[in-house]
C-alpha cells in the first residue's frame, strides 16, 4: 500500500519567498519583486510575495496579477454604469493603459490589494486536502500553520499537481 503524501512532505519554507510588510507601497513591492523574483529566479513559480504585519504574522499573499490589478486605472474597472468604448477609444486606452493614473496608484499600500490569508492547511493534512482548497478557493499558494497558529511554510499548486499526477500515473 502506498503512503499518503502529507503537506509536510511537499511544503516550501517561508523564506523561499520574498516578503514585505503590509504598509509597503506597490512601488516598493515592485522593486522587491524585480530583484528577488524576476531578476534572479530565486523564488520558483508561482511568483508571489508574502505580506506580514509588524509581529511577522502572515496577513496575505500578493501575486504578480494582484500587483498589476492594483495599477489598473479606475476608469477601466467593470461597472454597470460605464459606457462601452468604441474601437478607436480602446486603441488609445491600450497605448496608455499603465501610465497617468497608474503613476499615482503605485503609492497605495499592498494591504489594499493583497489576497488575505484565510485558508490554511496543517503539515499533517493530506495533499488532496490542499488540492481541494486550491481548486475551490482559486488559490495558487496555501499557508501551512502548525497547530493552527504558527506559520511554518507554504504549499504551492506546482507541488500539489506534481504529487497527485505522480500518484495517478504510477498506479
Amino acid at each position: 500500500m502506498q503512503k499518503i503524501k502529507k503537506i509536510q512532505d511537499i511544503m516550501v519554507g517561508i523564506f523561499d519567498y520574498p516578503h514585505v510588510p503590509y504598509w509597503f507601497s506597490i512601488s516598493q513591492t515592485i522593486k522587491i519583486v524585480r530583484v528577488s523574483l524576476t531578476g534572479s529566479k530565486k523564488s520558483p513559480d508561482p511568483l508571489a510575495v508574502l505580506v506580514f504585519d509588524e509581529k511577522y504574522n502572515l496577513m496575505g499573499i500578493l501575486t504578480l496579477k494582484d500587483l498589476l490589478r492594483g495599477l489598473e486605472p479606475r476608469f477601466l474597472k467593470a461597472s454597470a454604469h460605464a459606457p462601452v468604448a468604441g474601437e478607436a477609444e480602446l486603441s488609445l486606452i491600450w497605448d496608455t493603459l499603465f501610465s497617468g493614473q497608474s503613476k499615482e496608484l503605485v503609492e497605495k499600500q499592498v494591504s489594499d490589494i493583497m489576497t488575505p490569508a484565510k485558508i490554511f492547511v496543517d503539515p499533517g493534512d493530506p495533499v488532496t486536502k490542499a488540492a481541494y482548497l486550491m481548486l475551490h478557493y482559486d488559490q495558487i499558494l496555501l499557508p501551512v500553520l502548525e497547530n493552527g497558529r504558527k506559520f511554518i511554510g507554504l504549499v504551492r499548486l506546482l507541488e500539489v499537481f506534481d504529487t497527485i499526477s505522480d500518484e495517478i500515473i504510477t498506479q
